[in-house]
């Protein structure tokens, strides 16, 4: 099988990204499992190798036409420009620096030069344009890549799968971006995603109410459920809820669905992460083009003193991968299909079966 290239970005230079990457590629045997192409500068990379006192090795390349496998390779994104690194402190320098990175990465992306992008993570109001601060990576793949498609946020860890309806607003705002048309929008992106990206035949979906004792509230009566049962009994999506969220996550009930929809970033993020122990990943869902990136900050906190887990940016380099790998393997499975022979007949045993374990749960 043909290696996959993976673009990885170098993120904010005062952060962790290089500690991560470096760390990550000291186990050569990941060498065996893709080809790494690395967007950053070689004097960066050379001034954290030997802060941290690490010996990987990369070499450095000036077009990703001329990486090799078994290496690491460094696109150098800055020629001989001088970058200073400051351990722990965001600044438009640095802010700067992560963005050409990330800019040319995603030109090699959209050309077909990389297969998938790995992102180390920045900053996003250290990156200030003519008009505004960065909107983040998934909106900018989305701008630029996303061919009219829109993006879904994925919190990933072993045993779980978080979405997030709405993301970047203030949480006395999220009520009135509770709409039909949204949660139609992002239950069917996330429904795709789980049966293309991650080959799951069959998805289930939990959907969270917004509100603590969900079904005795507008957003749940007039919304959230009469959304689920429209696409459950139309469209064939399988959603259950909608599931008060004090005790969802804390009763095990997650565990019977291969994905979660949270109403607002910290519904579903908190209990996320007390779960995934900070080894989980983000995956931009819903686009053209696969995106990974390890779950954790900049952690300006830790900078340059060697005490960064690489364990998320590992993880989000072997998703990223299995993504495009089982793309191209539904694609292939759905090409030119056989006329069916038969029908599903869709019931509700599934639902009824999940409502009495969770009913059991939190007895």
């Amino acid at each position: 099988m043909e290696k996959i290239k993976v673009g990885i970005t170098h993120g904010d230079i005062n952060g962790v990204g290089y500690e991560v990457i470096l760390k990550c590629f000291m186990d050569e045997e990941m060498l065996d499992l893709c080809i790494p192409v690395v967007y950053g500068s070689p004097k960066v990379a050379t001034y954290h190798k030997k802060t941290l006192n690490n010996q990987t090795n990369f070499l450095v390349r000036n077009s990703v036409t001329d990486v090799q496998e078994r290496c690491l390779n460094l696109i150098n994104c800055f020629g001989e420009e001088e970058l200073k690194v400051e351990f722990g402190t965001p600044s438009e320098d640095s802010g700067r620096a992560a963005f050409m990175a990330l800019n040319q990465a995603v030109n090699d992306l959209a050309e077909g030069k990389i297969d998938v992008l790995v992102t180390a993570p920045l900053t996003n109001n250290t990156i200030k344009g003519k008009e505004s601060i960065f909107p983040g990576h998934s909106a900018f793949l989305e701008k630029r890549v996303g061919e009219g498609n829109k993006s879904l946020a994925i919190f990933i860890s072993q045993n779980l799968r978080v979405a997030l309806a709405t993301t970047n607003i203030p949480v006395s705002e999220v009520s009135k971006h509770i709409t039909k048309e949204l949660l139609t929008e992002k239950l069917t992106s996330l429904n795709n995603a789980l049966k293309r990206d991650f080959y799951i035949d069959g998805p289930r979906i939990a959907v969270l109410a917004l509100n603590p004792k969900g079904s005795e509230n507008k957003e749940e009566e007039e919304i959230i459920a009469p959304t689920i049962k429209e696409l459950f009994d139309n469209s064939g999506i399988r959603c259950f809820g909608p599931y008060p969220a004090n005790d969802f996550f804390g009763s095990n009930t997650y565990t019977y669905f291969d994905a979660v929809l949270a109403m607002y970033h910290d519904q579903g993020i908190a209990p996320f992460n007390a779960i995934s122990m900070g080894e989980g990943l983000i995956y931009t869902a819903g686009l053209p083009v696969v995106r990974t990136a390890p779950v954790h900050g900049t952690q300006y906190d830790i900078a340059g003193k060697g005490k960064a887990d690489e364990a998320s940016l590992r993880q989000a380099i072997f998703t990223a991968i299995d993504v495009f790998r089982n793309r191209a393997r539904f694609d292939k499975a759905h090409a030119n299909p056989l006329k069916r022979q038969y029908y599903e007949k869709r019931d509700d045993s599934d639902k009824l079966k999940l409502d009495q374990a969770t009913e059991s749960d939190t007895l």
